[in-house]
């Protein structure tokens, strides 16, 4: 069952504002056709885990036609559907099953870059310097004699220079394009009038098929500064001043992206609906500095950006509650709610990230017990649910760019998309009908305990903590207050209070915290000691004077 959402003046919902959003990467979650890749059709059978969990919405990634060379950001067609992922009607199916369940959906809009086989980057290639075609993307000459050098001394975010070049149509060194990410994602040029109206195109065709928002891809990147001038050395070194690059963050976003939230908010209401709902847009923006990554959720502009300073925390007491309250301070200045997360298709899973093995699948859970108690939405990533670790995808097997772009240095991020495990002993564990050696990604052969059949009725599971700490958060609605934090100064255990009956408290330290004599526990990441927190423990609790 779903929370009724609250209302603006104006009609509209803030359903958003404590939304738990579920991350499905299409190819690994469910295959429905048994090709040994998951679908779209796939997804929509296993819809009911999902509002078994208790979540408000879903958001799919790229499920676009692709060549996929990046995990499908590498876009051909921003409206069609993959032939391999299904059909727009198994789309459409998906979002009616879906909205009967309660649950919103989002897709991702990815509008740095396309494929370079989208029909305009080839007819890009095609046409020569200085033309039209060429002016939706960032073409320049080189530097050099004969313009062998690239334009400046910008980075990939996957290694290696962030330029390519190109040969002409007769066969002559030419000029060269600018891509942030891989070399088959080249950038467009978002001065350009015609990409910004094909991009209200694409959002308006996606709201005409009835999705509740969109997750906006490196929402930072659009605009480079005017000259394209040199970042100078340290790219990507110091995370914390990347908003300084001259290819992050510059102000024509934020105009930008209040015509898009305009767009959604002037969208027409659903066939049969009271009023229009109010749609969403969460930015993936790699800002650091929280009172500029607040900006992006200024009042007429985005309503949700990722935390990713708190995804990046190591598990540390001092660390995490300085993210915590200094994010909940940027947010509130703006009058936006923060928005955790833990993990994603781009990052380590958090059992491996914190340690791996017991303690980190320990500190995983109290990890979840902490995103789900703080004020605010929460993104949860497909099989975080069921405590997965980061798999080790074999070399032959690998897609990650960053494997090639690095030398074979790192590994990327396959590791964490490796197909889900539903039940069954062995791979692929109910995923698909294809043989193991036939799916996506290969998967772990000791992951028969972690399947959601498994897990289903083991009230110990790391399933059964998010099941029941999902039921409570829906009981508990945040507060409006201000999130105040309390602890000793070296940090070593901090607690909040979420609503009026609801405190979260997280011992990260040596020492077990005791728990006071009117602490009644409603929930606990791990067993307590007598009445105390032991290390690396988050409990939910209530306070006798609340009990009814």
């Amino acid at each position: 069952m779903t929370v009724p959402d609250l209302l603006l003046d104006d009609g509209h919902s803030v359903w958003w504002r404590e939304a738990v959003c579920y991350e499905i990467h299409p190819r690994a979650f469910a295959d429905g056709d048994g090709d040994g890749t998951g679908d779209l059709p796939g997804a929509t059978a296993r819809l009911d885990h999902l509002a078994d969990l208790g979540v408000d919405a879903v958001w799919i990634t790229p499920f676009y036609p692709s060549p996929l060379a990046d995990g499908g950001y590498d876009i051909c067609d921003h409206t069609g559907v993959a032939p391999d992922l299904g059909t727009p009607a198994d789309f459409d199916a998906l979002v009616t099953k879906a909205h009967a369940l309660g649950i919103k959906v989002l897709v991702d809009v990815v509008p740095n870059h396309t494929s370079h086989r989208h029909p305009w980057f080839q007819d890009a290639l095609a046409a020569g310097p200085g033309t039209p075609a060429r002016a939706r993307y960032i073409f320049r000459d080189g530097l050099g004699e004969k313009g062998e050098l690239p334009p400046n001394d910008w980075q990939s975010a996957f290694g290696g220079p962030a330029w390519t070049r190109i040969d002409e149509a007769d066969g002559r060194p030419g000029q060269w394009y600018l891509h942030l990410h891989a070399p088959e994602q080249p950038d467009l040029d978002w001065r350009h009038t015609e990409v910004v109206a094909e991009f209200e195109r694409i959002l308006t065709h996606w709201l005409d098929r009835g999705v509740d928002g969109f997750r906006v891809d490196v929402a930072h990147t659009l605009f480079k500064a005017e000259g394209l001038p040199d970042a100078g050395p340290g790219q990507h070194q110091d995370v914390h001043r990347n908003h300084l690059m001259p290819y992050y963050d510059q102000e024509e976003l934020h105009p930008l992206f209040r015509d898009w939230r305009a767009l959604l908010d002037r969208h027409p209401a659903p066939a049969g609906a009271v009023a229009p709902p109010e749609r969403l847009m969460v930015a993936e923006a790699g800002i650091f500095d929280r009172e500029r990554l607040a900006r992006y959720v200024a009042p007429g502009e985005m309503q949700q950006t990722f935390n990713f300073a708190f995804l990046e925390c190591p598990w540390d007491g001092p660390a995490m509650r300085e993210v915590v309250e200094q994010s909940a301070r940027a947010m509130q200045a703006v009058g936006a709610p923060v928005t955790w997360v833990l993990s994603s298709h781009d990052a380590i899973r958090p059992v491996s990230r914190y340690g791996g093995g017991r303690l980190g699948g320990r500190r995983a859970r109290a990890a979840a017990l902490l995103m789900l108690g703080l004020p605010g939405a929460a993104y949860i990533y497909q099989g975080e649910e069921l405590g997965l670790p980061q798999a080790l995808v074999p070399d032959d097997r690998i897609r990650d760019p960053l494997w090639v772009r690095s030398e074979h240095l790192q590994r990327g991020r396959d590791g964490c998309r490796v197909p889900l495990p539903w039940a069954g002993s062995v791979p692929p564990y109910g995923f698909s009908d294809a043989t193991a050696e036939n799916c996506w990604f290969p998967q772990p052969a000791d992951w028969a305990e972690l399947t959601v059949a498994a897990q289903h009725e083991d009230e110990r599971s790391m399933l059964a903590l998010y099941r029941a700490a999902m039921r409570l958060r829906r009981a508990h609605p945040a507060s409006d207050t201000a999130l105040r934090i309390h602890g000793p100064e070296n940090g070593e255990w901090f607690a909040f209070q979420r609503a009026a009956g609801l405190h979260c408290l997280v011992n990260f330290g040596p020492r077990p915290v005791p728990l006071d004599d009117h602490a009644e526990v409603l929930l606990s990441s791990a067993p307590l000691d007598d009445r105390a927190v032991p290390q690396d423990t988050a409990v939910w609790i209530t306070y006798k004077e609340y009990q009814q």
